[in-house]
């Protein structure tokens, strides 16, 4: 039988044990009763003690154009301070305050849009430091680098804070919109894409939540930390071609600045598709500078109008459609009475005297319209309103932009369907115009417009994408192509004649409209009429449709024709839509690097066997700014603009170029520009070699 152990404790260890309890105990007592522990008061540090939450700023996603080109991004901002006491130099051959003044206000002023007298009277004050404000103040990266590549003794930055930046000023702005920061400092979209897009750009913020101290601004220690991270916004890329807009913006700056036009649009779409490949407008404005803002309505989508008679092509198309149209059936142009108080006259009145339909449309008669318009009100199923609705008028497209109008297309009486047939008496929106036109290049299927090419999210997962989506189908494709013959008679013998194109083969229809008066009736002054243009290229495989418009344009049809034509003629080149263009012909791309704050030396010798044209501008030694900017192309024989730290321009020989390059130099250095005719440059005001003076305006004649 086995004997059980005992285990028997040493008395000495349990008085151990006893004596470690009673002085645990004694000690917790104490802590508990005493005001302070080690001379710590225990209570006022817990009172010391706080949660902290901090907010984790999640970045603004970006806008690009369909290929990538960045149109909005958020930079850092700074304010330009300038250190003035000697004091800080310790090291003459290494200075670290304002040596020469007169110099570098010299050398800041075109950059901070100050005058020198203004910078020099900051650099004489008896400070420390000064800021450079008001040019100075708020500053974007690129203009901070620019600064720095003139490397001035004593110039400075302090950081600010993110600000939203758009690098090519004006292009596109009704389109982009503008993000600016609100009461709680952060960045809010309020117009276009950044106000429509506003919460996907922004993303979510995050934040940190943790235990300091509160005379100290660190986390305590060994402590927990609860943490959400932020989840930053996602970018859009836009349906908008970069270098398409920017001739759609030429167009629109010419009607501005050599015709007065109170407002123009010129809008260029993908005719399959129904992406918007360019929207420019005039007045437009910078959305770096709200200031710049006169109206706060996008003139694509917000302005209504009465379109006149581009209508044609949808009201005659209607009578097509229903069986009511013989092009060779003659008819009696002139005047035609509506009823007892009313008579509709050509725009020609004495008319055309007796002539065919199809020339009625190639004249644009408002005689022949309201005939076809009377007639299908007496034997068609399906009135001339029906299809006003069936095409989109009278409601909002869906395009993804804010403050879309809807138009006006109700009739009621006779004489406002006579007038309805020829575009009078009823509204539109430019948007609805081109999703109407779209009926021409997809046989009779009306395509949604859209803008927004794709969205990527922070990860680089494409959660959205554009696509062709098809709204309704008004005609059939024996409708549709009986209207490609009489827009081509439009420009091969009507009133179109003017926009005949040797380069691109191209079918539409003119349109001039009414201005209706504040008091009644219409306005009745020269130029009190809204010019507009529908056109589709090339037109025997449709890849653009093109509406333009303008108010109040102080020219005539010719010269507005000339003005469209060209702008179509330059899309047609790029695009290489052209009648002479070829698989074989196309021209090649050569990717633009980011050259900023280089050696302009060591650039042009990485570009010297690249055939394209670098215009370098002045004779710095580091490049300040560029364009196109990094992540872009040139086309084979394209201008690369390198801008150098130079005080000291010289003007290059500008013939030969194109409007648009003109432009783009003398955006980049701040030169006013002034310019007449179309086409090509074959004069300008300051001859090639000169220095050039800012305060000059360069005037070039093209051809």
């Amino acid at each position: 039988m086995k004997r059980k152990a005992t285990v028997k404790i040493s008395k000495f260890i349990m008085l151990i044990v006893a004596f470690l309890f009673v002085a645990a105990i004694g000690k917790l007592s104490y802590v508990v009763l005493s005001d302070e522990v080690d001379g710590i008061n225990l209570q006022a540090m817990s009172a010391s003690i706080t949660t902290v939450e901090r907010t984790l700023l999640a970045n603004r996603g970006e806008i690009f154009d369909v290929n990538g080109e960045k149109l909005a991004t958020t930079v850092n901002s700074y304010n330009v301070i300038a250190y003035l006491d000697p004091s800080r130099t310790t090291d003459p051959e290494n200075p670290r305050h304002v040596v020469d003044k007169e110099a570098t206000a010299k050398a800041l002023a075109p950059l901070l849009e100050m005058s020198e007298e203004r910078i020099l009277e900051l650099l004489n004050k008896d400070l420390y430091q000064t800021q450079l404000g008001p040019g100075g103040n708020d500053i974007t990266e690129v203009l901070k680098n620019a600064i720095e590549a003139l490397e001035l003794p004593g110039i400075d930055f302090e950081s600010n804070s993110k600000k939203r930046y758009y690098r090519n000023s004006t292009f596109a702005s009704y389109i982009i919109g503008y993000a600016k920061k609100n009461e709680e400092n952060e960045l809010v979209g309020e117009l276009g894409i950044e106000g429509y897009f506003n919460d996907v750009l922004s993303g979510t913020n995050g934040y940190t939540k943790y235990l300091k101290y509160t005379s100290s601004n660190y986390q305590i220690p060994n402590t927990p930390e609860d943490t959400f991270p932020a989840v930053d916004g996602s970018d859009i890329y836009l349906t908008i071609d970069f270098d398409i807009q920017k001739l759609a913006e030429n167009a629109v700056a010419t009607m501005a600045s050599e015709y007065n036009t109170e407002w123009a649009i010129f809008t260029v779409m993908d005719a399959s598709t129904g992406a918007i490949v360019a929207s420019a407008t005039s007045p437009n404005f910078d959305p770096n500078d709200t200031n710049t803002i006169t109206s706060y309505m996008n003139p694509l989508v917000s302005y209504q109008y009465e379109p006149g008679s581009v209508m044609k092509i949808f009201s005659f198309a209607a009578a097509i459609e229903e069986g009511l149209y013989d092009g060779d059936e003659i008819y009696k142009s002139g005047s035609i009475q509506v009823d007892s108080d009313t008579i509709v006259n050509d725009a020609e009145r004495g008319g055309w005297g007796e002539i065919t339909f199809d020339t009625g449309f190639a004249n644009s008669s408002n005689v022949a319209a309201t005939i076809l318009a009377f007639r299908m009100l007496d034997e068609a199923d399906k009135k001339l309103p029906d299809y006003y609705a069936d095409l989109g008028f009278g409601k909002q497209t869906g395009i993804e932009l804010a403050n879309e109008a809807i138009g006006d297309i109700e009739v009621v009486y006779r004489s406002e369907l006579s007038n309805a047939s020829f575009g009078q008496g009823i509204s539109v929106t430019p948007i609805q115009m081109l999703q109407a036109l779209s009926s021409m290049t997809n046989d009779g299927n009306i395509i949604k417009p859209y803008i927004v090419d794709k969205i990527v999210d922070s990860e680089g997962n494409v959660t959205y994408e554009g696509k062709r989506e098809v709204v309704n189908n008004v005609y059939s494709s024996s409708t549709v192509e009986e209207m490609y013959e009489l827009m081509h008679k439009v420009i091969s013998e009507g009133t179109g004649k003017a926009y005949s194109n040797a380069n691109v083969s191209l079918m539409g229809k003119t349109g001039t409209a009414q201005i209706a008066s504040a008091s009644g009736g219409y306005m009745t002054g020269e130029y009190d009429t809204i010019r507009s243009f529908a056109g589709i290229f090339p037109e025997e495989d449709p890849e653009y449709i093109v509406y333009v418009a303008a108010r109040h344009f102080e020219g005539t049809s010719t010269r507005f024709a000339g003005v469209v034509t060209t702008a179509i003629d330059e899309i047609a080149k790029y695009a290489k839509l052209t009648k002479d263009s070829s698989e074989n012909d196309l021209s090649k791309v050569y990717g633009v690097d980011n050259y900023l704050s280089k050696d302009i030396n060591n650039v042009t010798s990485i570009l010297e066997n690249l055939p394209i044209d670098k215009i370098v501008i002045g004779n710095g030694k580091y490049i300040i700014n560029q364009y196109p900017v990094n992540g872009s192309v040139v086309l084979e024989n394209g201008k690369l603009f390198l801008v150098t730290n130079s005080n000291e321009i010289t003007m290059p020989d500008l013939t030969g170029w194109s409007l648009n390059d003109v432009q783009t130099y003398t955006n980049l250095i701040g030169l006013p520009l002034e310019y007449s005719g179309y086409g090509y440059v074959t004069s300008q005001s300051i001859a090639a070699g000169a220095i050039i003076d800012l305060n000059q305006t360069l005037n070039v004649w093209l051809e």
